[in-house]
């Protein structure tokens, strides 16, 4: 086997294993958002980042006892609003244990949908472009991740068509290797996907979590 081939061996291997480890903080992220669910959270139906906060309350994302209850949730700490060249990026997910670097953490953007055409676009142009094409938000291990909070109640897996064809109607100017696409993460979570997308000639994982918020919403 020459270098080349064990390089390549390698690179998919570490591509895979930073995607597992995502993967397993989504699943947290996820428990997350099955509490608020149950606890009949309040939520603003215009507020994304009030939405945002509250996940990254100390009964959530940043409380002791639900990321004990949560592993591996523990080893990581939550930041909100952190500045990221030129952009603020709603959510920094920071290793703690083992502590690594400041520079090595992976970043959420989170965004409002409700079925209509302004949220979907704003999705693309204030979300997904900022990791691909402005490069205001950093991939780490070549993995970001997306939230949608769902604030209307509305079909989702139809909604993500919507936003894949705005992705090739308006956006062609984004690299699309692969359109959002389904990718199971927790066998009864039905609306975890993700996408690819080339970067500076390297391919890029976004992953996508649609969270329904619907019943949430406070009129």
């Amino acid at each position: 086997m020459n270098n080349q081939m064990i390089d390549a061996s390698a690179f998919k291997y570490n591509l895979i294993y930073s995607n597992s480890e995502f993967e397993d903080i989504l699943k947290g992220i996820i428990s997350c958002y099955y509490s608020m669910v149950s606890n009949k959270i309040r939520l603003p139906h215009n507020d994304e980042e009030a939405i945002r906060d509250t996940m990254l309350s100390k009964d959530y994302l940043k409380g002791y006892n639900f990321k004990e209850d949560h592993p591996p949730l523990s080893n990581y700490h939550f930041d909100k609003e952190t500045s990221e060249n030129k952009g603020r990026a709603d959510i920094r997910i920071l290793h703690i244990n083992p502590y690594i670097s400041d520079d090595t953490y992976y970043i959420i953007e989170c965004k409002r949908l409700d079925g209509n055409k302004e949220l979907n676009r704003k999705y693309i142009a204030e979300g997904i472009i900022r990791f691909t094409n402005e490069k205001k938000y950093p991939f780490y291990n070549d993995t970001a991740g997306m939230i949608g909070f769902v604030v209307e109640k509305i079909d989702i897996n139809k909604n993500v068509l919507s936003i894949n064809e705005l992705l090739k109607q308006e956006f062609s100017n984004i690299d699309t290797e692969e359109t959002i696409t389904e990718k199971t993460i927790i066998s009864d979570f039905e609306y975890s996907y993700f996408s690819k997308h080339k970067v500076n000639n390297a391919s890029k994982i976004i992953y996508h979590l649609m969270f329904d918020f619907s019943d949430n919403i406070s009129l």
